[in-house]
């Protein structure tokens, strides 16, 4: 397929996404309010959720949805308990020996809330990145085995990939844009073509090269065969591109070219695990007997 032909596809995948949308879901509002029997209990919670070292608007910004007991409320409200306390089903308890209970607790209840969460408080963010980054990239895993084999399309499912597929390179350049902007909004930076162009130019240009060989793979392997290795690539891919995105929010700078192969190469692994899971899901027989090939 000409380059041309494959650019205009990915335009048309970008215009069913719409990065207001993911703005829209990082701004959902919220209060997490807080219950401890003691000063010291409650100074425990509130330097958990709104750490030292953030600075001072920051901190202004997480205190205002951050409060004790249920003087203020706006939005979806959030309780947290000191451990011990009495409370409801509802409610989340928070144990200082493993505060990362709550987080998945809350993650679990609230789905709808996670880049609001993530954007807004410190302990939800690092989650809520390593989950967009495992959805996305099997994502496109799935969609990799699906332009192998045809049958699997009907199956597929993806929250914006609207009328009939183009190429994997187009859904999967898209699928990444996608990525990047939900990275951008979790991560408490600005979304959108035009806040994100360096970001979205780097994935255009890097739309042919690693889904090339993937396509190679296919071609040159006996029906079937391909899958594995060619879905992993698309995880892989888009899991180090993620991954490096994730980065440049964070500190400033992505990943160098050294890293991003070690990284690369330890997704691929995992890309593989993940393919043989989808081949195994899809046709149990079939996926037993295929994965053998590319170990």
């Amino acid at each position: 397929m000409k380059a041309t032909k494959v650019l205009a596809q990915v335009r048309d995948a970008l215009a069913h996404l719409n990065p207001a949308e993911v703005r829209d879901e990082a701004h959902r509002p919220f209060t997490v309010q807080l219950f401890a029997s003691t000063p010291q209990e409650y100074k425990a919670l509130e330097d958990w959720l709104v750490p030292a070292d953030l600075s001072d608007s920051r901190r202004a910004d997480v205190q205002a949805v951050v409060r004790r007991g249920t003087d203020f409320s706006t939005g979806t409200v959030i309780r947290i308990y000191g451990e011990g306390m009495p409370h409801v089903s509802d409610d989340f308890v928070f144990r200082r020996a493993n505060p990362e209970q709550v987080v998945c607790d809350i993650l679990e209840r609230h789905p709808e809330l996670r880049l609001s969460l993530a954007r807004r408080l410190k302990p939800f963010r690092d989650p809520v990145v390593k989950s967009i980054l495992r959805d996305i990239s099997t994502e496109n895993a799935l969609f990799s085995v699906a332009t192998a084999i045809p049958s699997v399309v009907p199956l597929l499912s993806m929250p914006w990939a609207i009328g009939e597929f183009a190429s994997d390179t187009a859904f999967l350049t898209g699928n990444q844009i996608r990525m990047a902007f939900m990275l951008a909004a979790a991560s408490d930076r600005k979304v959108g073509y035009r806040q994100q162009k360096a970001e979205i130019a780097s994935l255009f240009a890097g739309a042919f090269g690693w889904r090339a060989i993937a396509r190679e793979l296919v071609s040159k392997i006996p029906f079937g065969g391909g899958v594995i290795p060619k879905a992993a690539i698309a995880f892989a891919g888009t899991y180090v591109v993620g991954a490096s995105l994730e980065r440049y929010y964070r500190v400033g700078y992505g990943y160098t070219e050294t890293e991003r192969n070690a990284a690369y190469e330890q997704a691929l692994e995992r890309g593989r695990e993940i393919a043989a899971s989808l081949m195994r899901g899809l046709n149990p027989a079939k996926g037993e007997s295929k994965a053998p090939a590319d170990s």
